[in-house]
């Protein structure tokens, strides 16, 4: 890792700044399905169609239509959206504030495998983190996902910084090592903790 400080931050949402369960999506599903709430977990994939649909790939529409066919859903599109958007559990807000002090030091940028459904909801339901950031790189706006390194050289390209001048935070093992192996300096997060420990190492004043 180079000594001199990073130029810019990038975060994860999902797991790090917001609290989502997919849990709550099988749930509100589960009164439309002739499938019981187990069988319901084990037919619910993250599979080749989760994936197109985050990259753009896909429209809502077709994706919702994978759903109801995969778990046996007797529901119309709204009903099925309604359950997709039902795992935000809540802010962050710890990492959040920590965010918005390190950004009056370094630019801070938000990168998210996310889709459009779940960006205007997570948008409505959280203004102040979407507002602590100078850009946000939406999975499905760039036509790439963590953890494609194709991805992470895309930011490197539009923020004009080389990938070791960039600090990445995510809590998923995956998307750190695929940062690592892009260049990035990166931080597994498991709690608001790992993130302020990583940004006082890197000479941030982010405490009160």
């Amino acid at each position: 890792m180079p000594d001199s400080p990073p130029q810019a931050l990038l975060f994860d949402l999902g797991g790090v700044l917001v609290d989502i369960d997919f849990s709550r999506a099988l749930a509100a599903w589960a009164k439309h399905s002739r499938l019981s709430p187990a069988q319901l977990k084990e037919h619910f994939r993250f599979d080749t169609a989760y994936e197109r649909h985050e990259r753009g790939q896909m429209t809502a529409a077709e994706y919702f239509a994978h759903l109801a066919a995969s778990l046996q859903l007797a529901a119309t599109p709204a009903q099925v959206e309604e359950g997709w958007n039902a795992i935000f559990v809540g802010e962050i807000t710890a990492t959040r504030v920590l965010v918005e002090r390190a950004r009056n030091q370094l630019p801070c940028f938000a990168f998210t495998n996310t889709n459009a459904s779940h960006m205007a909801r997570w948008s409505q339901l959280f203004p102040r983190v979407v507002g602590a950031f100078d850009r946000i790189f939406a999975s499905h706006h760039m036509g790439l996902r963590k953890p494609e390194l194709a991805a992470f050289a895309h930011i490197c390209a539009a923020t004009g910084l080389p990938a070791h001048a960039i600090a990445f935070f995510d809590d998923l093992p995956e998307n750190v090592q695929a940062a690592a192996d892009a260049g990035f300096r990166a931080t597994l997060v498991r709690s608001p903790g790992d993130v302020a420990r990583a940004l006082e190492g890197f000479g941030l004043q982010v405490n009160d």
